[in-house]
């Protein structure tokens, strides 16, 4: 389905991190789609290498890159940060989108199983931001879209330290905001439900081996909890991303959309 026109995001340069995740990846088409600029990063070389190729053959006027990064290393977030800029010659957009799942009881989490989780969902999300806004503030105009969740809005059972990272990044693009937008920069977040993604299903996968469900019984039991019935897929959220890009959102500042089928409304 296409819902932009082809030059929605004309003449943008957009980072997008996790881009060998379902959610990246899908953001990385769309925005070529709506006739944007892209630097892909993540960790998988191959996914990377067959994203840039899709993206290709969605526009081929667009300019792909790749850069692979380790987004919980320092000098990865810095090199990442001014190798887009050195090819792209600016960077307008950024979607943060890498992260993790991770999910136990508080009786059964180990400090290394917060650590980790809150590392690349929230620390390392904040800090390329900082490296990035460094570049943003020159050019007066930005746009950031972080990738929050439902589970950034409200608590779930055994969802301790991946709630407790996307209420992080809830917080932090409001804050953030207010700092940015004095400077053209907008900041946004979308927050979705369970995805249709290799990591939406691995969530629905752990819940029903703790309440000892097979993933299919899980899944029901997921769809039957949420009005419309059904999960979210990858490229309505990647849309959403794109929305919050493009000029179309130009006084959204600081909001967190919520994908949720109607399962969570405030």
């Amino acid at each position: 389905m296409i819902i932009f026109s082809e030059d929605a995001l004309k003449d943008q340069y957009v980072l997008i991190t996790g881009a060998t995740g379902g959610i990246g990846y899908e953001a990385a088409k769309e925005v070529v789609r709506a006739g944007g600029n892209v630097v892909i990063t993540g960790r998988n070389e191959e996914k990377l290498a067959d994203l840039k190729n899709e993206c290709a053959t969605i526009n081929k006027e667009a300019h792909i890159e790749v850069c692979p990064a380790d987004l919980n290393d320092p000098e990865d977030r810095g090199r990442l940060a001014a190798d887009a800029v050195d090819k792209m010659g600016k960077i307008t957009g950024l979607v943060n989108s890498a992260g993790i799942i991770g999910g136990r009881p508080l009786d059964q989490m180990s400090e290394d199983d917060l650590r980790t989780v809150m590392e690349l969902n929230y620390f390392s999300t904040v800090m390329l931001t900082q490296e990035v806004y460094q570049h943003m503030k020159k050019q007066k105009k930005g746009a950031i879209v972080n990738l929050s969740s439902l589970s950034g809005l409200r608590g779930t059972h055994s969802n301790i330290a991946y709630s407790a990272s996307k209420f992080a990044v809830t917080g932090f693009t409001q804050s953030f905001a207010l700092e940015a937008i004095e400077h053209n920069i907008r900041v946004n977040a979308v927050c979705p439900g369970y995805v249709d993604t290799s990591m939406g299903q691995q969530a629905i996968k752990n819940k029903g081996e703790r309440e000892g469900r097979t993933y299919e019984e899980q899944r029901k039991i997921a769809e039957k909890g949420i009005p419309s019935g059904k999960l979210s897929t990858p490229e309505e959220v990647a849309r959403s991303i794109v929305y919050l890009l493009s000029d179309a959102s130009e006084n959204i500042v600081g909001e967190s959309l919520k994908i949720s089928g109607g399962s969570v409304m405030r």
